[in-house]
Parts: C-alpha cells; structure tokens; sequence
C-alpha cells in the first residue's frame, strides 16, 4: 500500500510540472522571412512642373547655348518659356521688310524639342522701338498698314507654334490715363483694337492678351484696364487674356496682390503672372545683404502670388512667368538685389518652397 501511495504522489508532481512549461513556452515560432528584402521606395520631390497651373521664365539664347547649369534648370523645372528680348520689335526688325530671326528661332524650335509652351513677347509697346520706326513720317492710314505689315509677319511666321502673345503692352500711365506712346500719337487710343485684330487674323487660334505693370498697386490704372479689356471684348475683340507683370518687393502686401488676380478675373479671361519677381532691395542699398529674414519675407510674397493665382476658377490661370531664371541673370542688377526663385548659383531659395508649397492645397 505504501508503494502505490508513493507512485500515485510522484504521478501528481509530473503532472503539475508539465502544465506550467504548456503555459509558459520557453520561445515563440520566428515568422516565415521572405527570400528578398523589398526595394525602398525613392524619395518624390516636388518641382515646377508638378504645379496647377504652368510655371515658366523669360529666357535668353546665349545662356541656353552655352550655361549648363541655366540650361539645366530651365529644362528639369519650367513647361513654358518667354523670350526674354528676342521678340520685341528692336530687336527683330531691322528696316522695313527686314528681320532678323534667328534668336526667335532658336528659342522656338528649342521649346519644341523640350515640349514646352511659348509665350511670345511682346508686338506693340512704347519702348524698344527701332530707329526706323522712330524716325517713320506717315499719315496715319499709313502707320496703320505699317503696324498690320509687322503684326502679320510675326505672328504669321510663328503660327502653331507660339501659344500666345502679349500683343499691347503698357498702354496706361498709373493715373489710367493713355501713355503717349508713338502708336498713340499716330493712329490714336484705336490702335489697340486694331493690334488685337492684326494678330487674330495672323493667327487665330494663339491667345491674345493685354499686359501691363501696376495693378496691384494703382486702383486707377486696375480700373482702366479692366475697362477697356471689357469694351473690347463686348465689340467682339479678340482680347483672350489679362498679363499682370509682378515686378514686385516683399513689402507688396498679400490683399494687394489678390486684388489685382481677381480683377483680372472678373474680366472673364485669362489671368498671367507674366513678369514675375520679388526685389527685395528696392531701395538700392548698395551694402544689401540677403539674410535669413529677407527670405523667408521673399518666400511669402511668392507664396502670396500662388495662393491668389489658385483662388480664381482653374480655367482662367495662365501661369506665372518669372522675369530671368536665377538672380545674378535678374535686370535688377543694377543694385544689389536677388528676386528670383533660384540664386546666381542655381540654388533653390526658399522662394522655391513658398510656390511650391501650395501646389497641394
């Protein structure tokens, strides 16, 4: 009896050891690895072309041809370019009937090959004119024909391939009244009208706009514009679009620049941030410096400019257009100053995040 008892308390202890090593394992099955690691995802990076609408620059041939770094940024970031000079009438027409086409050329067969739009600048303006013209004495039936002689060249040599024009620019001084230009001394305020109908007829489908300086900070000349965008338009001329040139400085306020965007689109057309740059010297200090603060005042105006261009309906943006593609190349070169997106080593300011930062929203 003893022996048995003896079994039965040996059984009992086995047993009790058993369960606890059941719920407590002394390890856990590893997971089934697989055979090879996935690859990393590569980092997106958000540039120009990844904007709503198009971002381009004015461009200049001889930097294209022969600064890698230049040539580099205008092809990894813009889908538009404008011609910097060489569509202006100085710098195109030689003489009656005489033309010099290659820069022009160029430039268009160069946004063709990169699939880029063009914006040709500009047929009619009071400035770079050349000496021919300024010394022309005709009656003004004759200055007429001689601006339809020009219009239809230019914008006829080009059609299909130069996407839009600025065919009058600056026609009003900051009070709204007419500038005084030789177009208006010699065919009168008309000549705008008929420049928008010269170009239509050389091209129909090109879109045709009106550019100018100052809306956003004279409510006059905002108003004369906007009216005689509106009178044409209900005459039945081809004015498609409004371009607001930007030639601003980061102490532009964000409603100022609003403003103007949205009085360009209640015109019904299209809106182009045509000219675009942000001094930010625009008192000339010739000790100027560009400092973390300035940037990051720089980097608002830009970013100002975007969030108001996304305001109006996406059907009417055009586009910005900076004026140069890196600060050391800016026509503000005569004082210190650094307005553009990328610096005069091609480096990306924060100006660049400001646009590029609103792109998601």
């Amino acid at each position: 009896m003893q022996t048995i008892a003896f079994l039965f308390l040996l059984s009992c202890v086995s047993c009790g050891a058993k369960d606890d090593l059941i719920e407590e394992p002394p390890y856990e099955e590893p997971n089934e690895q697989p055979d090879e690691l996935p690859e990393e995802q590569p980092q997106t990076t958000t540039t120009f072309k990844d904007a709503p609408y198009l971002i381009g620059c004015a461009v200049v041939p001889s930097l294209l041809q022969n600064n890698r770094m230049y040539a580099e940024v205008v092809q990894e970031e813009m889908s538009s370019i404008t011609p910097e000079n060489a569509l202006k009438m100085g710098a195109l027409s030689k003489g009656h009937g005489s033309y010099f086409w290659d820069d022009a050329d160029y430039l268009v067969e160069y946004a063709a090959d990169h699939q880029m739009r063009v914006h040709g600048h500009t047929l009619i303006w009071h400035t770079d004119i050349p000496g021919w013209v300024t010394r022309y004495s005709g009656t003004r039936e004759e200055w007429i024909a001689l601006m339809q002689e020009y219009i239809h060249e230019v914008v006829g040599r080009y059609q299909g391939r130069i996407a839009s024009w600025d065919v009058v620019n600056e026609a009003f001084n900051d009070d709204g009244t007419y500038r005084k230009t030789i177009w208006y001394e010699n065919i009168g305020e008309e000549y705008i009208r008929l420049a928008f109908e010269f170009a239509h007829e050389a091209d129909p489908a090109a879109i045709l706009f009106y550019n100018d300086y100052g809306m956003e900070y004279s409510a006059a000349k905002r108003e004369a514009i906007c009216t005689l965008v509106k009178d044409l338009r209900a005459e039945g001329v081809p004015v498609h679009g409004i371009g607001l040139q930007m030639h601003i400085d980061m102490y532009r306020s964000a409603s100022d620049l609003k403003a103007s965007i949205q009085a360009a689109a209640d015109c019904g057309v299209w809106v182009h941030v045509s000219e675009m740059d942000v001094a930010c010297n625009p008192e000339k200090k010739t000790d100027f410096t560009f400092t973390d603060k300035i940037a990051q005042q720089q980097k608002a105006s830009y970013q100002a400019m975007s969030e108001a261009l996304l305001s109006i309906p996406a059907d009417q943006c055009f586009g910005i257009t900076f004026w140069g593609v890196c600060d050391v190349h800016s026509w503000l070169t005569s004082a210190p100053d650094a307005p553009l997106p990328f610096d005069s080593n091609f480096e990306k300011k924060p100006a660049y995040d400001g646009l590029t930062g609103t792109f998601g929203k």
